[in-house]
């Protein structure tokens, strides 16, 4: 059996906690135990997936000795046996219990389900749009899109991603973010330092209509603004058109007030931070923040 709980709050989850809560978990409550505006969330640990393999009889490690990485469609193959199987897995009643007992604590009808790897977003890899998030998810659909995010460790790209930075040797888990939805009007992503340039005291805001996963995506295109971080001006903006409208998603108190809260979470890391965020009911929620691999 499990020497931790299936589950445990964020409010009691640290960036100590990565191998249990993941990269994207152990930050988020980092972040909300430091005052940073985040939405209430639980994490289903990695050591339960752990389990739940092992109860199934399902060694992952049998299935990448057989991949060719040299073939795409061995590659696909053996990521789509993997997935099936995780697909079918059978999660215990216990475990059931203990995720569905912490999902009434929210006080929501709708969450967010994230991917949260234990190897995830250290300053020199990230996955980032490697894995899956599934937004608007009740709780009829909450066993299936928690089967989803642990599959989606194992996909085609997610394979080749492990390979490609030298993992495979690695013991690589997944936890699971359970987070209350925030319906947002505008979200978007923060770079606390220019990816681009490289430029540390330029800071890019990304902001587009609606919900963040357009933008993450690569869907759309953003709004950019460009802030000087030695007296927070305002050096550049670039407004896109989304239903074919030319309107800025954020007003200038709205960028100042993001710009600081996101210096204030690089000032907490020590380190540039790609940081996603919402606005709802006119606050804003972090909803995630990693290093910039690219610097």
């Amino acid at each position: 059996m499990l020497d931790v709980r299936f589950v445990r709050n964020l409010n009691q989850i640290s960036k100590k906690d990565t191998g249990i809560a993941g990269g994207k978990g152990a930050s988020l409550g980092e972040l909300i135990n430091n005052k940073i505006p985040v939405p209430s969330a639980f994490v289903i640990f990695s050591n339960t997936f752990n389990f739940l393999l092992e109860n199934n009889r399902i060694e992952i490690e049998a299935f990448f000795n057989k991949i060719n990485y040299e073939n795409i469609n061995s590659i696909r193959k053996i990521s789509k046996e993997i997935r099936d199987l995780i697909l079918g897995i059978k999660i215990t009643e216990e475990i059931k219990k203990d995720v569905l007992r912490e999902f009434k604590k929210l006080k929501t009808k709708k969450v967010a389900v994230r991917s949260s790897a234990t190897a995830e977003d250290s300053s020199i890899a990230s996955w980032a749009g490697e894995l899956e998030t599934y937004l608007n998810v009740d709780h009829k659909n909450l066993f299936n899109a928690i089967k989803k995010c642990w599959a989606s460790l194992f996909t085609p790209r997610a394979v080749f991603y492990r390979h490609e930075k030298r993992l495979d040797k690695d013991k690589i888990s997944v936890a699971v973010v359970i987070q209350s939805m925030v319906q947002s009007k505008i979200s978007g992503i923060t770079f606390t330092a220019n990816p681009v340039t490289k430029d540390r005291n330029q800071m890019v805001i990304e902001a587009s209509n609606g919900l963040g996963e357009m933008i993450v995506g690569g869907k759309i295109t953003p709004d950019r603004y460009f802030i000087n971080k030695k007296d927070w001006s305002i050096v550049d903006i670039s407004i896109s058109r989304q239903k074919n409208m030319i309107i800025q998603k954020l007003t200038g108190w709205q960028i100042m007030k993001l710009a600081q809260l996101c210096h204030q979470i690089e000032k907490h890391y020590k380190y540039p931070q790609d940081i996603e965020w919402a606005i709802e009911n006119n606050n804003f929620y972090i909803l995630q923040s990693r290093p910039i691999t690219t610097l």
